[in-house]
């Protein structure tokens, strides 16, 4: 286990990102907007792939 428990800017960065995609299709199944609601779907990948890309450029937690 890292001694920073995962607290990178990368890990961060993706969950923020996965955060305003959830508020997002919450706000869109509220207001009954799909497009809206679709928006935020379209965020959880999206949160998945610059976490890594993060990481893989440096900014996530290093191996012992």
């Amino acid at each position: 286990m890292s001694d920073n428990h995962g607290n990178t800017p990368a890990a961060w960065t993706a969950v923020i990102i996965a955060l305003a995609g959830f508020v997002v299709g919450g706000i869109g199944l509220m207001v009954d907007s799909w497009p809206v609601f679709w928006v935020g779907v379209a965020l959880a990948p999206i949160a998945v792939v610059v976490g890594y890309v993060l990481g893989r450029l440096g900014f996530g937690a290093t191996a012992h």
